[in-house]
């Protein structure tokens, strides 16, 4: 058992003991040992249950919104990508921030199948940006990480060679909405796929219809994206979700004075504010 699993273990116990939280929800084992699952815990005993190591993939923030509608409050193992998540939720209406007990975590980074994972190789913030308390000291995170380069690469194709290349990916689709589901900023009560309106949105899993989609949730998320990539880890077809995703983030930020989501609770979504500095090259 390392540090953070023992602190962990010991805080949800605490917590749970002293009535400060109604239910903590951090990492189980699976009967896999590269595996780990999101676990809700709710009593001290079960405490004993959690785990924290490299296999710790999933993003547990958007399962704080099986509370959404209750007073109680809730304690959440949060790394950078948690705490990020946390705030585009509560920035969205989605929670209530004193419904939340966060107990903040500095992450290395997560592996898949033995190798680092893909999620995590551009993660610029290791550190919970948003907690209540934090186990051990800040350790910061990598600098310099050429997170826009697969974006580049994109860019620097003719208009053609990208159709193709984002024609080839959708074709793929399956339409199963696990990128929807699975995404802390996709938190709408009825998704617009989901709304039986003439001219809307088509339910044909075929390359135009699934590029309707995959653009249009692409560009509903384009400022409030906070890169977890959990959209793309979710995707059992392997489609290049963050590569799209990044392209917008890369936008927003050259178009909007570096805005980056996340970072706090009170974010004003840079596509629905207005300032008179804003860039107006493409108009």
């Amino acid at each position: 058992m390392n540090e953070i699993e023992s602190n962990l273990r010991q805080r949800a116990r605490s917590l749970l003991a002293e009535g400060k939280i109604s239910c903590f929800i951090g990492w189980g084992p699976t009967r896999f040992p590269d595996r780990a699952l999101p676990k809700f815990i709710f009593k001290p005993e079960e405490a004993e249950q959690l785990v924290y190591n490299e296999h710790c993939l999933n993003l547990l923030a958007k399962y704080t919104l099986a509370f959404q509608y209750s007073n109680e409050v809730i304690g959440l193992a949060a790394r950078g990508c948690e705490a990020r998540a946390i705030n585009r939720l509560i920035a969205d209406g989605s929670l209530k921030r004193d419904n939340l007990y966060l107990v903040g975590i500095h992450c290395e980074g997560m592996k898949e199948n033995g190798s680092p994972a893909e999620k995590c190789q551009y993660c610029c913030h290791r550190d919970p940006v948003i907690y209540d308390e934090l186990l051990g000291e800040p350790a910061g995170g990598p600098e310099n990480l050429p997170r826009f380069a697969e974006v580049e690469e994109l860019e620097n194709m003719d208009a053609d060679a990208r159709y193709e290349y984002w024609q080839g990916q959708f074709a793929k689709c399956i339409r199963c909405y696990a990128c929807r589901n699975i995404c802390p900023a996709c938190n709408c009560l009825e998704c617009y796929t989901e709304q039986y309106r003439t001219g809307w949105q088509g339910k044909q899993a075929n390359t135009l219809e699934n590029s309707l989609f995959g653009f249009t949730r692409a560009y509903h998320i384009g400022d409030r994206c906070i890169e977890c990539g959990e959209c793309e880890r979710a995707c059992p077809m392997d489609i290049s979700l963050m590569k799209l995703n990044r392209k917008l983030v890369k936008d927003v930020q050259e178009l909007f004075g570096g805005a980056e989501a996340g970072l706090s609770a009170e974010d004003i979504h840079a596509l629905g504010s207005y300032r008179k500095e804003d860039l107006e090259e493409f108009m």
